[in-house]
């Protein structure tokens, strides 16, 4: 989403006719995102205030990614979350109980709550013999005053203090773009992927077998792009490109 389709809520150039364009050849599309923090309604609403119109059906977050891959993995488990409304009501209709008595998974997830308490409580339950998870494995996150401590960086504080790794589910995990392909009924041989970051939407597409395209228009220039070992398909500016000849 950011850096792709939006910057600062604000659609970028090309993106809604690209977006038209899909819906009117009946290209089916998905909208991913690592942010565990909003439901796709949540997301729907944000990207119309964007002037995209994008339906909720249309968005795939690690929220929706993380309880798919724990249903398939134990259908109708309980889980301890830290977290809000995304990754919540991703489990809740996955059939999971929440729980903080003796859960199977105990979930990290986006937050803007985290406490000391909640915290404490999700080490001890690890240590206890919970399965560790993650929604995505970002360290930081943007705000108005500048960066904020994200899902990577609590699971990192939870890790120091049970030895124990978390199973990340979003990007650079190529099962969220296996899980994403499952959803449409696509598959990885004529499908692309679309994205501003080498280091999780470009490796995560490569690993998954789809045409990669990286778009300039977010957080990486193309000097970025040398760091890497691996490059996407294709370089463009902007998603308006797509829609040239």
């Amino acid at each position: 989403m950011d850096g792709v389709l939006v910057h600062e809520n604000k659609a970028l150039p090309g993106a809604k006719e690209l977006i038209k364009h899909w819906s009117d050849t009946e290209t089916p599309f998905l909208v991913l995102t690592n942010n565990s923090i909003f439901t796709p309604r949540d997301l729907a609403a944000r990207l119309h205030d964007s002037g995209l119109d994008v339906p909720e059906e249309r968005i795939w977050t690690s929220a929706l990614a993380t309880a798919t891959f724990l249903k398939e993995q134990a259908s109708g488990s309980t889980a301890y979350v830290i977290g809000e409304a995304g990754i919540v009501t991703a489990l809740h209709e996955a059939g999971f109980v929440m729980t903080d008595r003796d859960p199977d998974f105990v979930v990290v997830g986006e937050t803007r709550t985290y406490s000391f308490e909640s915290i404490t409580k999700a080490i001890r339950l690890i240590d206890g013999g919970a399965r560790f998870i993650a929604t995505n494995p970002d360290a930081t996150g943007p705000s108005a005053d500048g960066l904020i401590p994200a899902t990577g960086a609590i699971s990192a504080l939870i890790t120091k203090a049970t030895g124990k790794q978390p199973y990340v589910v979003g990007k650079p995990n190529p099962m969220m773009f296996r899980s994403a392909l499952n959803k449409i009924g696509a598959h990885s041989e004529n499908t692309g992927m679309i994205g501003d970051r080498m280091d999780t939407d470009i490796v995560a597409g490569m690993e998954a077998g789809l045409h990669t395209v990286l778009v300039l228009s977010g957080i990486t220039d193309k000097k970025d792009v040398e760091n890497h070992p691996f490059r996407p398909n294709e370089i463009l500016n902007g998603v308006g490109e797509l829609l040239e000849d």
